[in-house]
């Protein structure tokens, strides 16, 4: 299997695979004589935002990966927030994540960037802690999965912005597969060293999906005006009465692409989803010869909207591919999916220079690290394309689906390519 076929399916937002087995390191890493500051994109919704996060304890499930313990999510609200109520600026990162995300990209097979060159401390997201929900009628709910081994965290570029544009989005982490998870108290949960095989995947997937499903149930309880948090942590003034439980859309990167569309397989509650270019298969029949298991989704197709989102990247021969289901030879798993797919469809492609990460927060990263990342190191991340157009377009299509089929409010930007965004091209 190449390289980029593998990232496709199992991706993780800044490192393939890493599972820090033995332990996560949590002292604090040393400092630059000149660290980076990052600026988080600003939003291009009409709403501020606001954030909190759930520690939730499945009672009723154990853990698939230590079935000793009830399994343990932790999930992050971004919801649109009350102009005229004001708060600090919520992390990009806390301590405890910035030093696995630092070991991470100081891996000569990643970045390359060395430990400490980012001053995390001073990276601010674009949302605020501890402000009220917006007044208003309630607003639809989005669910969001990260890629294979990735965490929440890496992908707050598209989640802030969806919340401006007037969602509830609840970002995910997967216990024990995301490379570590940081929960109340600030202990770590690392990932546990990855297996392989199909019997492996499917594992990993029916915990996202299980998360996921357990999610719904818990914002359920808030409507009601309880208070899930293990911790009984204070919500947000106004969150139960925001949460739009009759207006569900899931979307994720890579293998969260895959949990979404599996998700809405197993629970109609789910009326829209999109996949950010990840395969569909718990094997994936590459090389030729090898075994190919689609997923439930893949295999039956979905009654409700569903949206593929690819990129391109460069196969063992040198030759560019394009994950698009017009290329069955890539990614069978999209080819299948869009035969059974009944409900309305889309296959988009975010073209001109792009990678499989250019869907998670390197695209806003990458560029702030100037030379501290190789030319080289900087194409295979985030490719060539311009990073800021990059971002854009994925906000602005994602936006566009959900505002049509959660909100009934049709932009048109889905009916056919757009001179505002030339790198997405209509596939189908």
């Amino acid at each position: 299997m190449s390289s980029r076929h593998t990232r496709v399916v199992r991706g993780s937002a800044l490192v393939a695979g890493l599972a820090l087995a033995g332990g996560l390191a949590t002292a604090a890493p040393a400092v630059a004589a000149q660290q980076v500051k990052l600026t988080a994109p600003g939003l291009t919704g009409h709403y501020d935002i606001g954030t909190t996060d759930l520690h939730l304890v499945d009672n009723a499930r154990p853990d698939p990966w230590k079935p000793e313990r009830r399994r343990e999510v932790m999930a992050t609200v971004t919801y649109p927030a009350d102009r005229f109520a004001a708060g600090p600026r919520a992390p990009w990162l806390t301590p405890g994540m910035s030093a696995v995300i630092d070991q991470s990209i100081a891996d000569e097979n990643d970045l390359g960037v060395p430990v400490g060159s980012i001053d995390w401390a001073s990276a601010k997201r674009r949302a605020e802690t501890g402000v009220p929900v917006a007044p208003g009628a309630p607003k639809p709910v989005v669910l969001f999965s990260p890629g294979f081994g990735a965490p929440r965290e890496t992908y707050s570029a598209t989640v802030d912005d969806l919340a401006s544009r007037g969602y509830v989005v609840v970002s995910l982490s997967h216990t024990y597969e995301s490379m570590a998870v940081e929960f109340p108290g600030g202990r770590l949960e690392a990932a546990l060293p990855p297996g392989e095989g199909p019997e492996f995947m499917k594992k990993a997937l029916d915990a996202r999906v299980g998360d996921s499903r357990f999610v719904l149930d818990q914002l359920t309880k808030i409507t009601r005006g309880e208070n899930p948090d293990a911790e009984k942590r204070r919500l947000p003034r106004g969150l139960g009465w925001s949460l739009d439980l009759s207006k569900v859309g899931a979307y994720g990167h890579s293998y969260g692409g895959f949990t979404a569309g599996e998700t809405m397989i197993h629970d109609r509650r789910v009326d829209a989803g999109i996949n950010l270019d990840g395969a569909m298969a718990t094997a994936f029949g590459f090389p030729p010869g090898s075994p190919y298991i689609p997923g439930e989704v893949t295999k039956r197709g979905l009654d409700r909207p569903f949206m593929l989102m690819g990129a391109e990247g460069v196969g063992p021969d040198g030759k560019p591919l394009q994950h698009t289901h017009r290329q069955p030879e890539f990614d069978r798993s999209w080819a299948d999916f869009w035969a059974n797919q009944r409900g309305w469809k889309r296959d988009l492609l975010l073209s001109g220079g792009t990678t499989h990460m250019a869907y998670s927060d390197l695209q806003v990263i990458v560029p702030q690290l100037g030379a501290l990342v190789t030319p080289e190191k900087r194409k295979t991340a985030i490719g060539t394309i311009d990073p800021g157009r990059s971002v854009a377009a994925q906000r602005d299509y994602i936006g566009a689906f959900f505002d049509l089929h959660l909100k009934g409010r049709d932009r048109h930007l889905l009916d056919g390519e757009s001179p505002r965004h030339p790198n997405i091209d209509f596939i189908d």
